[in-house]
């Protein structure tokens, strides 16, 4: 199994496409935090004008740890799309190819190679989410040095440095967590097609309609919104909260976690019974 896996990452990574995430994220990242550097915060001072008639803040509010919690704040609603790039292609990729046939006459059974494929949708899963963290806080830290974090959102928190780079951590591993079942739904959709352009349209639609959904306050959808992913879709942001709640974390993982398996076993029964024809 490690040598089916070993052979469809080097497969995968040496595919163009492959980068297109990586790339994009290379470009955006650095520009905002250069952007916000040459800002010098002026909305952060904006956005507390209000406060500063009751409150005091002292120390360097406006530093690295506050630009990488926005970056992953601003970003991560276009995370799924480069995600479904790379999930999106691993089965469709090989029908538009016309090597499905040449993959399956190898000694190894469907299933082998069905979780070889899934396994390396998941390690590049978290590979990407975890190079945007180590761009995102490693340059903004360079750039604007440490401080304490402000969140301005329903009212106004301040984390102690000390208190910041664990909720960071936490929240890149629920992140990586959510978008596994991104690449899980979009590796279903790949199943189905032969080009890759299907899941992508696919997932991303899914993603708009559960969204949609969850966030109407209509009677109607108070029930269905229970079992969408998209409940669950930012609960890494719930771990800059204090205190962090972490019975509805522990929820909402296990929440996401059936997800991704149903997803995968839907998977893996329609490229058990695929009829192969190219």
């Amino acid at each position: 199994m490690s040598k089916l896996i070993y052979s469809e990452l080097v497969k995968l990574f040496l595919k163009k496409r492959t980068y297109i995430g990586f790339g994009i994220v290379l470009l955006i990242v650095p520009l905002i935090e250069i952007a916000m550097k040459l800002e010098g915060g002026r909305f952060l001072t904006i956005a507390m004008r209000g406060m500063s008639r009751d409150f005091l803040f002292f120390g360097n509010l406006f530093n690295g740890w506050f630009v990488a919690h926005q970056i992953m704040n601003s970003l991560w609603f276009h995370i799924p799309l480069l995600i479904s790039f790379v999930a999106g292609d691993q089965l469709a990729g090989e029908a538009t190819a016309g090597t499905y046939r040449l993959i399956l006459i190898r000694p190894v059974s469907r299933t082998r190679i069905f979780i070889a494929k899934y396994i390396t949708t998941l390690i590049y899963t978290v590979v990407f989410v975890f190079f945007l963290a180590v761009l995102s806080i490693g340059l903004a830290i360079i750039l604007l040095g440490r401080g304490d974090l402000i969140i301005i959102l329903r009212g106004v928190l301040i984390l102690p440095e000390s208190d910041v780079a664990w909720r960071f951590l936490t929240a890149y591993l629920l992140a990586a967590w959510t978008m596994i079942t991104i690449a899980s739904l979009s590796f279903f959709f790949s199943s189905f097609v032969e080009n890759a352009i299907g899941p992508i349209v696919a997932t991303m639609g899914v993603l708009i309609i559960f969204t949609v959904i969850s966030v109407i306050p209509v009677e109607f959808f108070e029930i269905p919104k229970n079992y969408l992913f998209t409940k669950y879709l930012d609960m890494w942001q719930k771990v800059f909260q204090n205190p962090v709640p972490w019975e509805e974390i522990k929820n909402g993982i296990l929440f996401m976690g059936a997800w991704s398996l149903g997803c995968m076993l839907c998977a893996w029964i329609v490229f058990e019974r695929k009829d192969i024809l190219s």
